[in-house]
């Protein structure tokens, strides 16, 4: 089969578009036949080494899936051939990725994929939904009625904290860096949509929210706490999903006495158990059209390497480049 693998860590140019043996389905695991991938900032960390993770190798990268059940290994019983499913959390904890025609991935991980919704948009959504689905209402616990203010809400994740917090029922304001993507982020759904660079932000949410935010999402590498706690309620709810090496600054004081909460997580520490109740109301509100993939561009399998570069430039240099997820496809 044809896989997107590295033999060692190192710059996208590592990254090797070849044939390998293609899997077998083990005891509890499914045998799918890959559609669409995505691809995510932690992939690139991985394939990079700037993430310390024990890697099979040749180890094929990727951490997203959706497609179709090709056989199913033994005590393997929620699922059948002709299946459509999607998954998230591959290329993780010892288990090879899905940037291939073939993925062996433990049935618990899996969800069905709806019958109206494409691969490429499952695919798409399965990380940052279920990322976006934890952080709201597992973390800050999120209420109807209450209002949320995401910092980058044009972006992955960004994207689907606005559509799963007006799925909710809470009012949404989000921020963006150009009046493209302002409008990229109303269009998902946000209340109020704020270009960062060239409107007075603390200034509009107060108009909008005059009590302050109940939830502050920052999606940024490098979250700036002064401005943040300015904008929270009392008992508001911060969280943080980004920035591995970010140390910033912290307001103590005005962060405390306004009784507010920090929420730090990574999606890869929840249980499949967990991930799958998200994915329940991911596949949902997906089949509603009450949420929808945001995806910047589709490429073929094969382009793997300027997808990795091209998200680096994105994450890491903050270039622009991308307002959505690259999905490839085999």
């Amino acid at each position: 089969m044809k896989a997107v693998y590295i033999n060692a860590p190192g710059p996208a140019d590592t990254l090797i578009f070849g044939g390998l043996p293609q899997p077998q389905a083990r005891v509890g695991e499914v045998l799918v036949r890959v559609r669409a991938v995505a691809v995510n900032p932690i992939d690139t960390y991985i394939r990079a080494g700037m993430v310390k993770v024990n890697l099979p190798l040749p180890f094929i990268v990727g951490c997203d899936l959706a497609g179709v059940v090709e056989a199913c290994g033994t005590e393997a019983k929620r699922f059948k051939a002709g299946d459509r499913v999607w998954c998230s959390n591959q290329g993780l904890a010892g288990r090879q990725g899905t940037f291939a025609e073939f993925a062996c991935v433990e049935e618990r991980w899996l969800n069905a994929t709806p019958a109206n919704v494409r691969d490429e948009d499952a695919a798409a959504v399965s990380l940052v939904g279920i990322t976006a689905h934890l952080g709201l209402f597992a973390k800050a616990r999120l209420q109807a009625g209450e209002t949320i203010f995401i910092n980058g809400g044009a972006g992955g994740v960004g994207s689907m904290v606005v559509q799963l917090a007006k799925a909710a029922g809470a009012r949404v304001v989000a921020t963006a860096g150009s009046d493209e993507r302002v409008a990229k982020a109303r269009s998902f759904g946000a209340d109020l949509a704020l270009n960062h660079r060239t409107q007075d932000v603390a200034a509009a949410v107060k108009e909008f929210a005059p009590a302050g935010v109940n939830v502050f999402w920052e999606t940024q590498r490098e979250p700036d706490f002064d401005k943040a706690v300015l904008l929270l309620a009392l008992r508001g709810r911060f969280v943080l999903m980004a920035g591995r090496e970010a140390r910033p600054v912290f307001p103590v004081g005005p962060f405390y006495v306004k009784d507010c909460s920090l929420h730090g997580f990574a999606m890869f520490n929840a249980t499949a158990d967990e991930q799958r109740g998200c994915a329940d109301d991911l596949n949902r509100w997906l089949a509603e059209g009450k949420v929808r993939a945001n995806i910047d561009r589709v490429l073929p399998l094969s382009e793997a390497a300027a997808a990795h570069r091209l998200q680096e430039e994105s994450t890491l240099q903050k270039s622009g480049a991308l307002a959505g997820k690259i999905v490839l496809k085999p």
